[in-house]
């Protein structure tokens, strides 16, 4: 459980980093950055796998596959549901839609606690119950303000969290899982990377992107692979409230970035951002119990 905490937390942390690095990517597009980042998040992926000994889950999976063809349709859509995720994330700060994003990221939790408590029975805390209540109510909130939410903040709400049921499902939610998902999105990375006109010219021409793509690799396979972790090591519906975190730095990033938050949307934000400061206290007593 600990362990799960920490790579939820740190993840969040690498998230909000690459949040707000993506705009230092230009003159890459949203679709280029998508290349790139699959491109260069790979090999350190890799070295993650074979550091950590878990190359065998690999090959459990490719044994799996040969005695039961059709899972490869389901790592298949698994890949695909994680490439879309992972396009999203970098084009919304190219475009001015980062608050949309961050907002589907304030929304998952709560889609994922509701996941978690109908499809495995899970049980929350009361100060996780408490925090589940808090993010409601602002997302409530938003919701009557605005009347609808944006295509980006449902995309990444339903999305994240039929995607982690699936690798649930497929038994594929480990780090083996995980690198079979970014190899598996590298033909479409080469096609955004090369396609004309190719941005393999733009990088060279660009010093500064010499640096920055290897950058984004690091913090691409890290983040995630500590974020695939978190979603192994803890119940559903904690890892959900947890990722209240990276939202919380994602809308900060966004605002740093030039965005602003209206004072209209200030009850959407107020009660997740307490929720998150309740789920802190919460990890906080979780911590100091398994000390004791």
């Amino acid at each position: 459980m600990i362990k799960g905490l920490a790579a939820s937390l740190i993840a969040s942390v690498l998230f909000g980093a690459m949040y707000y690095l993506a705009p230092l990517l230009a003159p890459l597009d949203g679709e280029q950055i998508f290349g790139w980042r699959v491109i260069a998040t790979l090999p350190f992926t890799t070295a993650l796998l074979l550091g950590m000994g878990q190359w065998q889950r690999v090959r459990l999976l490719a044994q799996r596959v040969r005695r039961t063809p059709l899972l490869a349709l389901g790592l298949l859509a698994s890949a695909a549901m994680l490439g879309v995720q992972l396009w999203l994330f970098l084009w919304a700060p190219l475009h001015g839609r980062a608050l949309p994003v961050s907002l589907g990221y304030f929304l998952l939790p709560l889609v994922m606690v509701l996941a978690g408590r109908l499809l495995y029975r899970e049980r929350l805390t009361r100060l996780q119950t408490l925090a589940t209540l808090l993010a409601a109510a602002g997302v409530a909130h938003e919701l009557l303000r605005a009347g609808n939410m944006s295509w980006e903040t449902w995309l990444v709400a339903l999305g994240y969290t039929v995607y982690f049921v699936t690798r649930r499902q497929l038994a594929s939610d480990h780090l083996g899982g995980h690198w079979l998902d970014m190899l598996l999105l590298v033909p479409p990375a080469l096609w955004y990377v090369l396609r004309t006109p190719s941005s393999l010219p733009l990088v060279l021409e660009q010093p500064h992107l010499w640096a920055m793509v290897p950058v984004l690799g690091v913090i691409s396979a890290v983040a995630l692979a500590l974020y695939m972790a978190a979603s192994r090591l803890l119940p559903l519906g904690l890892f959900g409230l947890l990722s209240y975190v990276e939202p919380v730095l994602l809308a900060l990033a966004a605002l740093a970035l030039g965005e602003s938050i209206s004072p209209a949307q200030w009850p959407t934000y107020g009660p997740i951002f307490v929720a998150v400061g309740v789920l802190v206290i919460d990890g906080a007593l979780r911590l100091r119990r398994a000390g004791g």
